[in-house]
């Protein structure tokens, strides 16, 4: 498609399984396409989205991280056609393929502020990687939930995460996390483990 307008009426005509996007189109080559992806998201949430793009643009990205069948890959670094398909497979399939690039740009490149926190704060941000409420990690560690606030709290002043309302600073404290653990294990850059 070659504008937002067209893209959102193919997808609501056809329900394809997966959308692939480019940040960029018509008419202002800006953020057309991010803004689709989130409508798409939106609108018809059994579609996964696949954004491509040639520089990492975290406006708007945020939000969608967050929301399973959703993949955000830099142009110039899928090489591979079967890397590109089995990202496209998973993320049409509910799961997600993001580039570390995209991952490092979220989290604001602080890849190794996840040394900063103390023993108890990580045990509070592998929690929440595991989809724990305060509440929940409160009952899990035995704490009270104020407690847990004020961990979570020091989790997301230590990670350095930019504030504002289209910000969701847990989900990047999450993925920082992931970013970290996956890491030391040897991902390739459409998320998948290296043999």
């Amino acid at each position: 498609m070659d504008d937002g307008d067209r893209l959102r009426a193919a997808v609501s005509e056809h329900e394809p399984d997966l959308a692939v996007v480019d940040v960029r189109m018509p008419p202002s080559f800006t953020d057309e396409g991010i803004r689709a992806a989130q409508w798409i998201r939106d609108a018809h949430p059994g579609v996964g989205v696949l954004v491509l793009s040639q520089h990492v643009e975290s406006a708007g990205a945020v939000g969608l991280v967050s929301q399973g069948g959703f993949g955000y890959l830099l142009k110039d670094r899928v090489l591979d056609v079967a890397e590109f398909l089995d990202a496209a497979e998973r993320v049409a399939g509910g799961g997600s393929a993001l580039d570390p690039q995209v991952v490092a740009s979220l989290v604001g490149g602080e890849a190794d502020a996840l040394a900063d926190l103390s023993d108890r704060e990580r045990e509070v941000l592998s929690l929440m990687a595991e989809g724990l409420t305060n509440s929940g990690i409160a009952q899990r560690l035995v704490l009270t939930e104020r407690t847990v606030e004020g961990h979570v709290r020091n989790v997301l002043m230590k990670l350095r995460l930019p504030h504002g309302e289209d910000t969701h600073r847990r989900v990047l404290a999450v993925i920082a996390y992931l970013r970290a653990s996956a890491g030391s294990a040897g991902r390739g850059p459409l998320g998948e483990r290296n043999s």
